[in-house]
């Protein structure tokens, strides 16, 4: 049986990720899956289990994959980000976790849009390599 996830962006307020806040424009990163992805933002935060980096990615077909990715093919996708593109950029200190997520279109950070499909991971930084959290 193949699993799908869709997730929409139900997240903290906005309030307690406004500590730091970056965009910017990297071109297309390659993932496993081969679905063109783009670095959206990087948000941290300190909510109640610690320092949190984000890593937001736009993945505009994002909807037609949830279609026909199973979620090991999903998550392959969001560990290599993790792994290849968010841990050489963390700063210090490093959080205690990172989220990787990736969604359709450009949307508010802790606003949910049911318009938007994203789905995101939970990682732990552990020995240069994310672990992935289940939350």
């Amino acid at each position: 049986m193949r699993k799908t996830v869709i997730a929409l962006s139900i997240l903290a307020s906005s309030a307690a990720a406004q500590a730091e806040l970056s965009v910017a424009s990297d071109p297309s990163i390659a993932v496993p899956s081969g679905q063109p992805v783009e670095f959206y933002e990087s948000l941290s935060d300190r909510p109640a289990m610690g320092l949190t980096a984000r890593f937001r990615f736009l993945a505009p077909e994002l909807p037609a994959r949830l279609q026909a990715m199973s979620y090991e093919d999903l998550e392959a996708d969001l560990a290599y980000l993790c792994e290849t593109y968010a841990l050489p950029r963390l700063g210090d200190p490093e959080p205690s976790m990172i989220v990787i997520s990736l969604a359709s279109a450009p949307s508010e950070f802790g606003t949910p849009n049911p318009d938007v499909p994203e789905v995101f991971e939970m990682y732990r930084p552990e020995s240069g390599t994310c672990a992935w959290e289940a939350f």
